[in-house]
């Protein structure tokens, strides 16, 4: 499995357009558009949402600040294979993990504007948690357990 890449494009309208690579094919360097979530591995949902975000927080803030933002493109690289790492995750207890993320930004922006928007895509909250982690509390609903199984 090749690492996962995606590509995500708003305009200032908010309509976004999703690109992924297929992770199961070692070869893939095509990015196709995404139809279906279920299409993307975990990794990739993770790519998207951060990308989306980012987006949204690059729009919004320049729609508040009246910069001339049309269009942003974000593309996004995670390149870890699980099954390589988890040949010893018994012994490992934390992996050092990276995502890459390259932004353009069209529009009639100066540099000053560019360098702004760069600082505020850092204020996403995917990317806030991503960058300086959360704490996730796991446990099993005891009374779903008992009432049976459901359906979807």
């Amino acid at each position: 499995m090749s690492g996962e890449r995606v590509i995500v494009r708003q305009n200032a309208r908010f309509a976004t357009e999703f690109l992924a690579s297929d992770p199961r094919r070692d070869d893939s360097q095509e990015l196709t558009p995404v139809e279906r979530l279920e299409e993307l591995t975990p990794y990739g949902m993770l790519l998207i949402g951060l990308g989306a975000c980012t987006a949204i927080v690059l729009h919004t803030y320049a729609k508040r600040h009246d910069l001339r933002l049309d269009r942003v493109e974000l593309r996004l690289w995670y390149d870890r294979v699980f099954a390589k790492d988890c040949e010893t995750c018994d012994t490992v207890e934390r992996y050092r993990e990276t995502i890459d993320e390259e932004i353009s930004l069209e529009g009639d922006l100066d540099a000053e504007e560019r360098r702004r928007l760069l600082l505020v895509s850092k204020h996403c909250p995917i990317h806030k948690i991503l960058a300086y982690g959360m704490e996730i509390a796991s446990r099993l609903d005891e009374r779903r357990e008992s009432a049976g199984r459901e359906t979807l």
